[in-house]
């Protein structure tokens, strides 16, 4: 794994940092401890209600805040809320656990979401947290490459159905399998990617030989060499469900008897392609 650095400096780094992506993605990101019930409403629009209720209530965003634990609001030139994104902090303080985070929908590819995460990022270093985890549906190809990708984080466990199944209107009914990610704060690879320096992945299908597996769609899910191994995850699971729910939960259990035992036998998916292609290279090649 990358070398992990003196977090001092690196506070200002990821100050920086932060400051930079908000001012590319046109917005102005803070610390938000007044305008939750926007937020709750937000987070609404982004996930729909649920039989439970809003993805985070005003009373726990509320309650977060007053803890002392991180809610950030994304506002856009007119001051609308356009993204938001909550932690918490794990007991004793050595990490940072990001809740949730979204974009109102249609911004996701002006850069708001990755705003939100380098302040995340910034408050946890200023805070001398040196790392962040979070979970992410293995089958959303797009969040996946954020993460492990644009993000520089890496995932070593996969949970099966998290949370149970997951009846809110994105999710439609499927099951709440998830890629646990770790964030290393601190590493260079973090700080690169906070600075827009993104280590892209590339392979070659004609150079790794026969596939392994063929997924629901009959193309190729799944290649092994001597360093990695390569998963396929599709291209667009939210719009797969709403059109083909049996092919998706075929995506799901197929995906989770790939990604589970690889990374319960040391494998860590350190990357994602443009493609959905997660890259799970061995733990002595990380």
């Amino acid at each position: 794994m990358s070398l992990i650095l003196d977090a001092g400096p690196i506070a200002s780094q990821a100050a920086k940092a932060a400051a930079a992506a908000a001012a590319k993605a046109g917005v102005t990101v803070v610390d938000e401890h007044d305008k939750l019930r926007e937020i709750e409403e937000l987070l609404v629009r982004i996930w729909g209600m649920s039989p439970h209720g809003a993805p985070i209530p005003f009373d726990l965003l509320r309650s977060i805040s007053h803890a002392g634990c991180n809610v950030t609001a994304a506002y856009d030139n007119a001051g609308e809320l356009c993204g938001a994104a909550v932690a918490i902090v794990s007991p004793g303080g050595a990490a940072s656990y990001s809740l949730i985070a979204g974009v109102l929908p249609g911004t996701g590819d002006k850069g708001v979401g990755f705003a939100l995460k380098q302040h995340q990022r910034a408050w946890s270093l200023a805070r001398g947290i040196e790392s962040m985890t979070w979970t992410f549906d293995p089958l959303v190809s797009r969040n996946a490459r954020f993460n492990l990708t644009k993000l520089g984080a890496v995932a070593s466990e996969y949970t099966q159905n998290f949370y149970g199944v997951m009846e809110d209107e994105v999710n439609a009914n499927d099951e709440s399998d998830r890629l646990v990610a770790l964030w290393p704060l601190t590493s260079q690879r973090s700080i690169k990617a906070s600075e827009g320096i993104v280590e892209e992945i590339q392979f070659d299908e004609a150079t790794l030989g026969k596939a392994r597996a063929h997924g629901p769609d009959g193309a190729p899910l799944l290649y092994e060499t001597d360093e990695a191994m390569w998963c396929r995850a599709p291209g667009d699971i939210v719009e797969l469900r709403a059109r083909d729910n049996k092919q998706a939960a075929q995506w799901r259990h197929q995906l989770r008897g790939i990604l589970e035992p690889a990374l319960a036998s040391g494998h860590v998916a350190d990357g994602v392609t443009r493609s959905g292609w997660y890259r799970l290279s061995k733990t002595d090649q990380a």
